[in-house]
């Protein structure tokens, strides 16, 4: 177990964010603190060598945000992050790892961003921008306002593709390939021509990673997305239905008008082909 912090870390400046960086391999660790430390958006950084160390560190400080390992023995990432997000002021979560498989899991316990290894300075410095936007609201961190909620293009992109498991086997559903989205609980139902898939997210988790890409709420339980709506119409009672080819997703009139526009100037750019 191994706490290592920097030695400008009681005399960072205030505006400096406080990072913790988890990692049980020394030299990952070493790459990552050093690319934290040189980055002028961090204040401060404690590394830590296993997720016992990072909960002794948080125990003894606060941090802005955590930068964690996922493959990790004991306890992994993806665990430690779910303790993290309990606390009464947590901080902001962002993984980064070698493997692209977890990337759902790790946005479904809200982590922020997914950085694969090895990490570019470029794409750190994207991170970070976020990472200051949500650590520096005046909501608390890990709570963000609605503008900091609002994934850039890079994190969008790593949610293009959702793990289904179907008939024992896991396969991926392109978001290109979803028609609408429904809430199911923790889950959301994936409609597709393929069929109806099952993940494990919440759905306003999920809106903030496609509501980029074309899909927008349509009712407090259902996203659709903009080039699959062949047409709007009216239910037996009076009601407002979003038409797709797997089936119709109710409108309530105060997603209505926002969806019209939305329609509006989707065909105005000529976004409003029919989906393959």
């Amino acid at each position: 177990m191994t706490v290592q912090e920097n030695p400008q870390a009681l005399h960072t400046a205030a505006s400096g964010l406080r990072v913790l960086a988890v990692d049980d391999v020394p030299a990952a660790l070493d790459d990552l603190c050093s690319l934290l430390r040189e980055a002028p958006e961090v204040g401060s950084v404690t590394a830590a060598g296993d997720p016992l160390a990072a909960l002794k560190s948080i125990r003894g400080g606060e941090y802005d945000a955590v930068f964690l390992d996922i493959a990790m023995p004991g306890l992994d990432g993806l665990e430690l992050g779910e303790l993290l997000r309990k606390l009464a002021s947590p901080p902001v979560i962002v993984f980064v790892t070698a493997y692209d498989e977890h990337a759902v899991a790790a946005f479904g316990i809200g982590a922020v961003d997914y950085l694969l290894k090895p990490v570019r300075a470029e794409r750190l410095a994207e991170t970070l921008g976020r990472v200051a936007r949500m650590a520096h609201a005046d909501e608390p961190s890990g709570r963000p306002s609605a503008e900091a909620q609002v994934p850039d293009a890079r994190v969008s992109n790593s949610m293009a593709a959702l793990p289904v498991e179907v008939g024992g086997r896991t396969r991926y559903v392109q978001r290109g390939e979803v028609r609408f989205v429904e809430a199911h609980g923790d889950y959301v139902r994936l409609h597709a021509p393929s069929g109806v898939h099952l993940v494990r997210m919440p759905i306003s988790r999920l809106e903030e990673y496609w509501e980029g890409a074309g899909f927008v709420r349509t009712h407090r339980g259902f996203l659709v997305a903009l080039s699959a709506v062949r047409e709007l119409r009216s239910d037996s009672v009076g009601g407002l239905l979003a038409h797709t080819d797997v089936g119709d997703v109710p409108v309530s009139r105060r997603h209505a008008r926002q969806l019209r526009q939305r329609l509006l100037e989707a065909a105005q750019q000529g976004e409003l082909e029919r989906p393959t």
